[in-house]
């Protein structure tokens, strides 16, 4: 079945070229950074509280990113989202390792109570953790895939479409992207995105860039197109002599840096 999807956020993005504050992890602070240059934005990676209002308030959009959360970094993503609530700039949400601990789930909990996020994204384990306490894994911040079905996973995406008002992204070998009414379905992707560290946080950067520049359902998931199918032009660009995770993550960026709407409108794979 072919799905038509209008994928124009990708040049809005290079017309617009918007500033994404990014307050993300030190692990993937430089591929963040990177891969928003490469679609066409442009990064401020701030979080000290003195300097968010300012900050918050002239981007275009907020990437929240709790991989290395503290206390003192919790107090600087509520001022910087309430700051982006306050001007009417989007917030994206990676609430990373959200099921692996208590403290972390707390945090989440926090975030979402005191600011309005518009688009969540997260691995199943996260999002299920996230509408059900007690569904809780232990065995590390990147890791958790939930053993509920896709139809399940997106049911209980759904609930927190309803609970919080939020477009969610639900990561995996089957990308759900949903708005709690619509679901769609990206199968783009290569299993070797999960041999480097930080292609998740770079899907974060990317949709804050996208949703940044025409929030809507579509944009969410022409990110989720342009990252998935970016890791299967870098995959094939891969030799016997250039083929380790190095070489992989800049043939991944340079992907993204010439990739264009033609392109994902050919390479996507689509359901909804």
């Amino acid at each position: 079945m072919v799905i038509i999807m209008d994928f124009s956020a990708l040049q809005a993005v290079r017309e617009k070229n918007p500033l994404i504050h990014c307050i993300t992890n030190y692990v993937t602070v430089n591929d963040c950074a990177n891969i928003l240059l490469a679609c066409g934005a442009s990064p401020i990676m701030a979080e000290d509280v003195h300097e968010m209002e300012e900050i918050a308030s002239a981007a275009s959009g907020l990437l929240i990113n709790i991989g290395t959360i503290t206390e003192d970094k919790l107090e600087s993503i509520l001022l910087a989202g309430k700051t982006a609530n306050e001007n009417s700039r989007p917030v994206i949400l990676d609430p990373v390792g959200a099921g692996a601990t208590a403290f972390r789930l707390g945090i989440v909990k926090e975030i979402l109570q005191s600011i309005h996020i518009d688009v969540i994204k997260g691995n199943s384990a996260e999002i299920c953790a996230l509408v059900n306490e007690n569904e809780r894994t232990a065995h590390g911040v990147d890791a958790g895939e939930s053993v509920r079905s896709l139809s399940e996973t997106t049911d209980v995406a759904a609930m927190l479409c309803r609970d919080t008002g939020a477009v969610v992204m639900v990561t995996g070998e089957t990308d759900i992207i949903t708005d709690g009414s619509k679901a769609i379905y990206v199968k783009n992707g290569h299993p070797f995105l999960s041999k480097i560290t930080g292609s998740g946080c770079m899907l974060g950067a990317l949709t804050a860039a996208y949703y940044g520049a025409q929030p809507s359902l579509e944009a969410a998931a022409s990110a989720a197109v342009c990252m998935g199918y970016a890791g299967e032009l870098a995959y094939a660009r891969m030799t016997e002599k250039h083929g380790g995770s190095g070489t992989f993550r800049v043939f991944l960026i340079d992907a993204v840096n010439q990739m264009t709407a033609e392109m994902l409108e050919r390479g996507a794979k689509l359901d909804v």
